[in-house]
Formats: structure tokens, sequence, C-alpha cells
């Protein structure tokens, strides 16, 4: 799931993931505005995606690394479903094949939150977008400190 420091070079598409036990937030960026825009959440049951639906983005947007957001308590420590976004990463490297980096999430849903709140007020505020959006922040924080 590494890569060396040559391949970050060679990657332009990126996806990022908010792993979540019943929806998972995606995203697609790049690396050369180091941006990412939000793409539609996908059900999950128990933290399994539709690996069909999964695969579908992929090919469609072509990813060359995979990045996850590390869910960690604020002192850093791991919790419950720190392990299952882990396992995730791994099956997402096994079935696809593609470099996966873990990017520490702290604060990306409170931030999604906050920034949708601030553009659309209260009723824009729905899991729906802020799945995603936290996937935007999880790849745009890797971007800022990896591209």
């Amino acid at each position: 799931m590494s890569a060396t420091s040559s391949d970050k070079n060679n990657w332009h598409k990126l996806m990022g993931f908010d792993f979540g036990t019943t929806k998972i937030g995606i995203a697609t960026g790049q690396t050369i505005t180091q941006t990412a825009q939000p793409l539609e959440p996908i059900a999950a049951k128990s933290g399994q995606p539709n690996w069909d639906s999964l695969a579908e983005l992929i090919a469609q947007w072509k990813p060359q690394a995979l990045i996850v957001g590390l869910p960690l308590n604020m002192d850093g420590t791991e919790q419950q479903v720190t392990q299952q976004a882990k396992k995730f990463a791994n099956r997402l490297h096994g079935r696809f094949g593609l470099p996966v980096k873990l990017q520490d999430e702290r604060l990306t849903t409170v931030d999604a939150r906050s920034e949708i709140f601030e553009r659309e007020g209260k009723k824009g505020i729905d899991s729906r977008s802020i799945d995603s959006l936290a996937a935007c922040l999880i790849l745009e924080s890797w971007l800022e400190q990896n591209a």
C-alpha cells in the first residue's frame, strides 16, 4: 500500500474516501491544482460498500492512487472505526491494485459541516453532502502534505 516519493510525481488523478459503516463519502481530485470535488457517496452495509458501484466509479475516473481517511481520536489514538477504515483501505488495494494511502481525518466532518453551514445555512446540512465534502477535505489535506 505504500509508494515511493517518485511515484507521487506520476500521480495526477486521485480518489479520496471518507469511510463510514453506513455511507462512504467519495471525492476525486488531481495534483496539478491540488483540489478535489465531491462525488455522490455510496451506501455501505456494516462498512462494506457495493463493490460493483465502486468499481464503476474507479473505471470512470481512472485514479492513479486512492486516499482513505483514517479516523483517530483527538489525541491520535485509534478507535474502533480506525481498524475498519484500515480494512477498507486494504480491500481497495486488493481489489483494484492501486496504491492506497491513509490520511489523518481528524475534524474533517466538523470542518465539512461548518463549510456547508457557512455557504447554505442549516438547511444545506445533510449527511450526503457532508460525507463527500469530508472526502474532499481528506484528499485536499493529503495533497497539501504530499503533492
